[in-house]
C-alpha cells in the first residue's frame, strides 16, 4: 500500500475542497456590507455552529501533527493542559459572556480601556496582534512541511497557495463564513482523525486491545511524572498552565470573545462557548492517542519506519504508505481543514483588532466603509505577513528559530489574564495601579527570558544575554506565562492602592452581574 506521492485521485480530492471553501465564502460575499455585518454578523447564527467554530479554531495543524508526534515521541502529558481547560471555564463563562456583550462592540480590548485606560488596551491588543501573527506563521509552516513532504512539492509553494486560497475565501466570507467554514471544516478534520484512529486500532488480527496494552505497558498513556517540581515538565507545571491558559484564552482572546458576539443571545454565547471546548477535550485525547497507536504499530514492525523519521514526520508518513488512494486525499483534506480554520478566524479577528483597536483611535470620524475597507486590506496584509513568517520558519530551519520566536512574544504577552483576573474580580483596580502591573510584569518576563534561553549570537555556542549565577530563572518555560499573570495580578492590585479610584465600576464587574442577576429590574 505503499506510495510515493499522491496518486491523482488524492489531487482531485484535495482540489475539490479547496475549490468547495472558496464557493462557500463567495456565498457570504453579498451578506457584509457593515463592518458589524463583517465581524460580528447579524447575530443569527445558532450556538452549535459557532460552538464548532470555537472547536476548528482551537484546534489547527498543530493540533493534527504536533499532539501525534507528542504521543509517538512521549506520553500524554501535554493533554493535561487541555483537561484543565473545561474545568477552569465552567467558573467564569457564566458571567463574561454577558459582560462583554453588554460592554463592547467587537474588540474585547475595548473592555479593557473602559475599565483601566488605553494603555491596557494597547497593551492586551498588542499582545495579541504579536501572539497571533507568530501561531499563524506556525501553522502554515507545520501544514507546508507535512504536505510537501507526501506530496513531493515545493514547501514554499505550499504555503503561497494554502495562504492565498485562505486569505481569499476569509476576505469575501467575513465572520459569518468563517464560522459556517468552520463547521464544515470542523466536520472534515474530527472525521479524518477518526478515520485513522480506527485504521491503527484495527491494524491487527489480534483486535485493538494489542497495541493499546503495549502502549499502557510502556508508559505511553501516563500523564506523569507527578513530581511537584516547577523545573521540569510535570503533571502539576501543565496543570497549573491550563488553568491560566483557559482565562487567557477564553477570557481575552479576541477569535474567542467575537464569537460570543456573534451569538444570538447571551446563553447563546455561553452555550457556544461551552460546546466549543467540550469537544476539545476528546478531540485533543484523540489526536495524542493516534500518536500512542503510531508508537504501537511501529513497535511492532519497526522495519517499516525508515531511519529519520520520528515525532511530528511519523503521522504524515503513516498516511502516505499505509492508506489507500483515496483515503490519502481525505486525510490530507482534514489536515487543510485544521490549519485554516484556525487561520481563518485569526486573520478576520486580527482585522477587527487593527480597526477598531488602532485605526479608530487615531481616525475617530471614519465612515463604516472606510473601516469596511481598512478591515479587508487588513486581512489581506495579515495573510501576507503571515506566509513571510512561515517561509522565515523554513529558510531558517524552523525548529531552531520556533523556540526562540515562543520565548521572545512572552516578554510581550504575558500577564494578560492578569489584567483580566483585575478587571473583572476587583473592584479597587485602578489605571495607574494595572498600568504599574503591566510594567512590572514586562520587567519580570525580561529578567526570566533573558536569564534562562540561550539564544545564537553569532559564537561557537548559544549564550544567556543575561547570567546572574543562582539567581537565574530555573523554572520550565511553561511556567513563565503563568508568572507573568500571577506578578500583574499582585502588582497591579498592591499599587492601586496608592492611587485613588477614578470611578465606580462595580456594573463592569462580576459583581454587578451578579447583583444584575439577582435582581433584573436593577
Amino acid at each position: 500500500m505503499s506510495h510515493e506521492t499522491f496518486h491523482w485521485i488524492d489531487w482531485l480530492i484535495i482540489l475539490f475542497y479547496l475549490g468547495l471553501i472558496i464557493y462557500i465564502g463567495r456565498r457570504f460575499s453579498k451578506k457584509n456590507n457593515t463592518t458589524s455585518d463583517y465581524f460580528i454578523g447579524r447575530r443569527t447564527i445558532p450556538a452549535w455552529a459557532i460552538g464548532i467554530s470555537v472547536l476548528s479554531t482551537l484546534i489547527s495543524s498543530v493540533t493534527f501533527l504536533a499532539y501525534p508526534g507528542q504521543g509517538f515521541s512521549g506520553n500524554w502529558i501535554l493533554l493535561v493542559q487541555g483537561l484543565a481547560v473545561p474545568l477552569t471555564l465552567l467558573t467564569f463563562i457564566w458571567f463574561i459572556v454577558p459582560l462583554y456583550r453588554r460592554f463592547i462592540g467587537i474588540s474585547a480590548y475595548e473592555y479593557f480601556e473602559k475599565r483601566f485606560g488605553y494603555f491596557s488596551r494597547l497593551y492586551s491588543s498588542l499582545a495579541f496582534v504579536v501572539v497571533h501573527f507568530t501561531k499563524m506563521g506556525t501553522v502554515f509552516y507545520l501544514l507546508s512541511l507535512a504536505v510537501a513532504s507526501m506530496a513531493g512539492q515545493n514547501t514554499y509553494a505550499v504555503i503561497l497557495i494554502v495562504g492565498a486560497i485562505t486569505v481569499l475565501y476569509t476576505l469575501v466570507g467575513g465572520i459569518e463564513g468563517v464560522i459556517w467554514m468552520d463547521v464544515i471544516q470542523g466536520f472534515i478534520f474530527v472525521g479524518g482523525g477518526l478515520f485513522c484512529l480506527a485504521v491503527l486500532l484495527f491494524h491487527s488480527t489480534q483486535g485493538p486491545a494489542t497495541g493499546v496494552a503495549l502502549a499502557w505497558e510502556n508508559g505511553k498513556m501516563s500523564m506523569g511524572p507527578y513530581r511537584w517540581d516547577f523545573t521540569h515538565l510535570t503533571f502539576f507545571v501543565m496543570a497549573i498552565n491550563g488553568v491560566f491558559y483557559a482565562i487567557q484564552k477564553y477570557g481575552t482572546d479576541q477569535t474567542i470573545v467575537q464569537r460570543f458576539l456573534a451569538a444570538k443571545t447571551d446563553q447563546d454565547g455561553i452555550r457556544a462557548a461551552l460546546i466549543g471546548t467540550l469537544l476539545c477535550v476528546p478531540v485533543w485525547t484523540m489526536f495524542i492517542f493516534i500518536g500512542t497507536l503510531l508508537w504501537a504499530y511501529y513497535q511492532m514492525r519497526p522495519e517499516q519506519l525508515p531511519q529519520g523519521i520520528a515525532g511530528d514526520k511519523v503521522f504524515p508518513y503513516f498516511i502516505l504508505s499505509q492508506l489507500p488512494v483515496g483515503a490519502i486525499g481525505l486525510i490530507v483534506a482534514a489536515l487543510f481543514s485544521a490549519a485554516m480554520s484556525t487561520l481563518d478566524s485569526d486573520l478576520n479577528c486580527l482585522a477587527g483588532v487593527v480597526m477598531k483597536d488602532f485605526y479608530n483611535r487615531f481616525k475617530k470620524n471614519a465612515s463604516d466603509k472606510q473601516n469596511l475597507a481598512l478591515g479587508k486590506l487588513t486581512i489581506i496584509v495579515c495573510g501576507a505577513i503571515s506566509v513571510g513568517i512561515a517561509c522565515l520558519y523554513v529558510h531558517m530551519g524552523g525548529e531552531s528559530i520556533l523556540g526562540t520566536v515562543f520565548e521572545l512574544y512572552a516578554v510581550f504577552s504575558g500577564g494578560i489574564a492578569g489584567i483580566f483576573l483585575l478587571a473583572f474580580f476587583t473592584v479597587r483596580a485602578n489605571r495607574k495601579g494595572v498600568n504599574t502591573g503591566i510594567i512590572a510584569c514586562v520587567i519580570f518576563m525580561a529578567y526570566a527570558v533573558m536569564t534562562s534561553t540561550k539564544f545564537d549570537l553569532g559564537g561557537p555556542e548559544k549564550q544567556q544575554l543575561v547570567d546572574l549565577g543562582r539567581f537565574n530563572f530555573s523554572h520550565h518555560k511553561y511556567m513563565l506565562g503563568v508568572y507573568s499573570h500571577v506578578v500583574l495580578f499582585g502588582v497591579g492590585y498592591a499599587a492601586s492602592f496608592f492611587f485613588r479610584p477614578e470611578k465606580d465600576v462595580r456594573s463592569m464587574t462580576f459583581y454587578g452581574w451578579f447583583q444584575r442577576h439577582r435582581n433584573p429590574d436593577i
